[in-house]
């Protein structure tokens, strides 16, 4: 089902299969988000919940015992409940039930709040942990933008440009996008932003750290832009579908990344994850700001 919020800037849509947002509609009438496209690509935002990424070959143990998991986790193919709802705020909620936990055997709340206020529009992922014992978790977001966003602009008028002036370290990835630990710094040098183009992602995402906590991706020859902030998330990744001319970027911010080349993850080992104690709760999330 899906559920719109709206205020005098923005209309924002979310489907309850996901929890994932569908639209951010201005209100002049542009479409911010990617509207998802299986030529390139079907998503638009979904939620990455308990991974970041994938494991190898699908599978991690726990306590001696092996499970399977999609990529990205269980909560982007969950189907959400309504918890609340208002003209400008809605908060969707999954609970542990006997098919999450053929993945992931753990009891929890998940919650997802979605709040507009002016030009912005706040993600906020509550995590409650049900359980006796700890709750073992990543999380991260996937959300897409239309590039351009003025008909008359193409892809390579726009760039992703930070606040200030970083030696961002990129991720290194082997060719099926597991961690290899050769982390470089990305170009070799410090920069402030980084000029798109279609051939920056032929060899799949760019997963940066050691970057500020937010990040404008603008043309100079447009007034919109789209901003994203990410106080509690250690990475950002930049992505569309590899070797095509897709119309859309990805920032994606994320607390953890994928599982190293070869190796079969233990949920009590795996690096990045949070270690929620039983009856405690999380908050974190981003913020999506539209001029």
């Amino acid at each position: 089902m899906l559920h719109t919020i709206s205020n005098e800037f923005l209309s924002v849509t979310v489907n309850s299969l996901g929890a994932e947002i569908f639209s951010i509609l201005s209100s002049d009438g542009v479409e911010y988000l990617w509207q998802g496209d299986k030529k390139y690509w079907g998503g638009r935002a979904p939620i990455m919940f308990p991974i970041c990424g994938r494991l190898f070959g699908g599978r991690y143990t726990y306590l001696g015992k092996e499970y399977s998991m999609p990529n990205h986790g269980i909560a982007r193919a969950s189907e959400f409940e309504l918890s609340a709802l208002s003209p400008s705020c809605l908060v969707l909620e999954l609970k542990s039930n006997e098919k999450t936990k053929e993945s992931y055997p753990f009891d929890f709340v998940f919650q997802a709040s979605f709040t507009l206020k002016e030009k912005a529009l706040e993600v906020k992922y509550i995590v409650k942990n049900t359980d006796s014992r700890d709750l073992i978790f990543g999380l991260g977001g996937h959300p897409a933008f239309n590039v351009p966003l003025e008909k008359d602009l193409s892809f390579e008028d726009y760039c992703v440009e930070f606040p200030r002036e970083c030696e961002a370290i990129r991720v290194d990835f082997s060719p099926a996008c597991y961690c290899t630990h050769k982390d470089k710094i990305y170009t070799g040098k410090s920069i402030k932003k980084i000029d798109l183009s279609h051939s920056l992602f032929d060899d799949d995402a760019i997963f940066l750290y050691n970057v500020p906590k937010s990040a404008k991706l603008y043309s100079e020859k447009s007034k919109r832009s789209v901003t994203i902030s990410y106080e509690n998330m250690k990475y950002l990744g930049l992505w569309h579908a590899p070797k095509t001319d897709a119309p859309y970027i990805c920032l994606e911010p994320w607390s953890s990344i994928p599982a190293d080349e070869g190796a079969i993850d233990d949920l009590l080992t795996k690096k990045e994850m949070y270690h929620l104690p039983s009856g405690y709760t999380y908050r974190g999330g981003y913020t999506i700001t539209i001029e």
